[in-house]
């Protein structure tokens, strides 16, 4: 499914994959979400409820311009540097059209489906 972000303004073409948490995450869509920054390597947000879990693809390692669901914590991550080793908690839901010097930067966030 392709998804646009607005980053502080600029917008960015994004696909999301096509697994239940991509899917639940869709269907949350639009939303506007403030970002933070967490240990120098992603931008999260927390997301108004959890996403579904189940049938989740084996663990990949997060790379710069992945959106990401942390489960344990419900969260929105997108990174801007490479991640650490796959975690299991760690569900990958789609890629970013994006550079990690744009997205480093980025405070605020709008998502919604591309048109």
């Amino acid at each position: 499914m392709d998804i646009q972000f607005t980053l502080d303004g600029r917008r960015v073409g994004a696909i999301l994959n096509d697994t239940p948490a991509a899917r639940d995450f869709a269907a949350l869509l639009p939303l506007t979400l403030d970002l933070q920054d967490f240990h120098g390597t992603e931008r999260v947000a927390d997301l108004s409820r959890k996403l579904e879990t189940s049938g989740a693809p084996e663990p990949v390692a997060a790379r710069v311009g992945d959106i990401a669901y942390y489960a344990p914590w419900g969260n929105l991550a997108v990174f801007y540097r490479n991640g650490p080793a796959p975690s299991a908690d760690l569900l990958i839901l789609g890629h970013l059209d994006i550079d990690a010097d744009q997205l480093g930067s980025a405070t605020h966030i709008t998502i919604e489906a591309a048109s």
